[in-house]
């Protein structure tokens, strides 16, 4: 199988690298060779040479043999779990390291991959695959070294009580494992599908849950639990092929720890007219029945559960990470001399809550110029929100076109600040801001006394602990520190004082690029370049004084605002 041959290197170093636990893990398990041995050769003796020659006491004797043989198997189990833990530990450190440095790998290769599928996959290569090693790996090793000196204990047993009772038992007991071993590559197959479709499945959820909002807003639920269930379906369809795999692997096992005992009693006969005594028969049944059997059952359960889950999972964790694909290069076009483009664009934009809802806006045309402060204003619910998020493509219009030159920065009401240092909140929107800049954006917007009273550029801060207005004015920083050519602002200094959202609301319209305003005070509005007045079905837009003199709408808005301006 290729995923053997890849796994099989990294576990040949990784045992070399462990001699002193494997070696411990042996000695303890002599002990248990030990236990095997005297259990069917004390019953054996106890029969022969004791009870059925009319020695009672002979017989008691080598049952007190057999019993100290059960004595040195629990002290065995116990030295066993003390060295398994110097293997198993190490294995799932060192699956912890390669897992997040594969994903720091991706990461840096492509960013936004990392952040999508990649990124789902590496949570649960270091949750959920990573136990799914340890667990695995220690049942497999548990079992397989309980096997070996197990049998070799009831192999040498059977031989020294009568060489012609090993020769009745091992070939069904071979026949046995090689059917259970025909399963294994199959079954192997099916895990490795379950876990790609696991893998698919985190990095969907991670993916819904990180743009659960923008995905209400844009009315695409249905299409992603459609998505999300099919690879549910997916994933249930593995369960059952891997739950029937298991019943095929019941059926072999069935076979391999009950052909010995039927090939042993059917035997007993031509055993019996070969000098077999009564104890050896016994002897060996109670090698089968109390020893190998059992030994044999844990092994062929392990290997085939525990056993295929780790070899598919370790086969993902020796991969390399996978090169980035490659983007096609975008097309130049040519130099020649054209306008400059409007920084956004609306021509017969409608937008409806739902199939049967009242419109929000119906038939809006809008040029936002380059470099423009506008203004919007208008009753509450008309539409003022639902405006910044169609620029910003958070939501698709019902009706009409909506055309933004570049990538622009929404700030809504509620600022989001994360824990992480003053500095990483400035600099989020543009990461390799350098240290000229970050302080340019902060002497502008008049930051620097929350700076300093947050502790500094590497303070971490709380969000908990800020105010609603010293969120917006992180948010602020931040927006201004942006490569965004078009700021929308939907009441994002709404908890600020009038001087401080006067002072931020020049400084963003000095900036480079073009500043759009949900106002709501009038000095927001008297500031702007233009005001855009949403009223139902129609929109004014004009300079502030323009609109006094002929928007009777604008001029009620001024006058709820501050009855003296009216």
């Amino acid at each position: 199988m290729t995923s053997a041959r890849r796994v099989r290197p990294e576990a040949r170093r990784f045992l070399r690298r462990r001699k002193r636990d494997l070696l411990r893990l042996a000695a303890w398990s002599l002990l248990e060779s030990a236990h095997t041995f005297l259990g069917g050769y004390g019953v054996a003796r106890a029969l022969d040479d004791g009870f059925l020659a009319g020695r009672t006491g002979v017989g008691l004797l080598w049952l007190t043999v057999a019993a100290v043989g059960t004595l040195l198997g629990g002290l065995a189990v116990r030295g066993v779990f003390g060295g398994l833990a110097g293997l198993v530990e190490p294995l799932r450190d060192g699956l912890v390291r390669r897992a997040v440095s594969h994903a720091l790998d991706e990461a840096v290769a492509d960013p936004a991959r990392a952040e999508s599928a990649a990124g789902g996959a590496a949570v649960s290569r270091l949750t959920h695959q990573t136990e799914i090693a340890r667990d695995s790996f220690a049942g497999l090793v548990l079992t397989a070294r309980s096997f070996v000196f197990t049998a070799l204990g009831a192999l040498l047993g059977m031989a020294a009580l009568e060489p012609a009772l090993t020769l009745v038992v091992l070939p069904p007991l071979l026949l046995g494992l090689v059917m259970f071993l025909a399963t294994l590559a199959p079954m192997a197959a099916v895990q490795r599908a379950f876990l790609d479709a696991d893998e698919a499945l985190s990095a969907r959820v991670g993916a819904v849950g990180a743009g659960l909002r923008d995905v209400v807003a844009c009315g695409g639920e249905r299409h992603v639990a459609a998505e999300a269930g099919r690879l549910i379906d997916a994933e249930a369809r593995l369960s059952r092929r891997l739950a029937r795999w298991a019943a095929v692997r019941t059926l072999a096992l069935g076979a391999a720890g009950r052909l010995p005992v039927v090939a042993l009693l059917l035997a007993t006969p031509w055993l019996l007219r070969g000098g077999v005594t009564a104890g050896a028969l016994l002897g060996a049944l109670t090698y089968l029945v109390q020893a190998l059997l059992p030994a044999l059952d844990a092994l062929m359960t392990a290997v085939g559960a525990a056993g295929t889950r780790l070899l598919v999972v370790l086969e993902r964790f020796t991969d390399p990470p996978a090169d980035p694909p490659a983007r096609p290069a975008r097309p130049q076009p040519p130099a020649l001399l054209r306008p400059v483009p409007p920084a956004a664009e609306l021509r017969g934009v409608t937008f409806a809550y739902g199939p049967g809802a009242r419109p929000v806006l119906d038939g809006l045309d809008l040029v936002v110029e380059p470099g423009e402060h506008l203004a919007v204003v208008g009753p509450s619910g008309i539409g003022k929100s639902t405006l910044t998020a169609l620029l910003a493509g958070l939501l698709a219009p019902t009706g009409g076109t909506v055309a933004v030159t570049g990538v622009p920065a929404l700030l809504p009401q509620q600022a989001y600040v994360f824990t992480g240092t003053v500095l990483d909140n400035l600099r989020y929107l543009r990461p390799d801001a350098t240290p000229a800049q970050v302080e340019r954006a902060v002497d502008a917007l008049g930051l620097a006394p929350l700076v300093q009273r947050l502790g500094g550029p590497d303070a971490v801060i709380d969000p908990r602990r800020l105010s609603h207005g010293e969120r917006q004015r992180l948010a602020l920083g931040r927006a201004y520190l942006s490569p965004a050519p078009l700021l929308l602002l939907d009441e994002a200094t709404c908890h600020l004082d009038p001087d401080t959202e006067e002072h931020a609301e020049r400084a963003l319209a000095d900036r480079p690029g073009t500043l759009l305003v949900v106002a709501h005070r009038i000095s927001s509005a008297v500031r702007a370049d233009r005001v855009l007045v949403l009223d139902g079905n129609r929109a004014q837009c004009a300079p502030h004084g323009e609109l006094l003199a002929r928007s009777g709408l604008y001029r009620d808005l001024v006058g709820l605002w501050h009855p003296d301006a009216a």
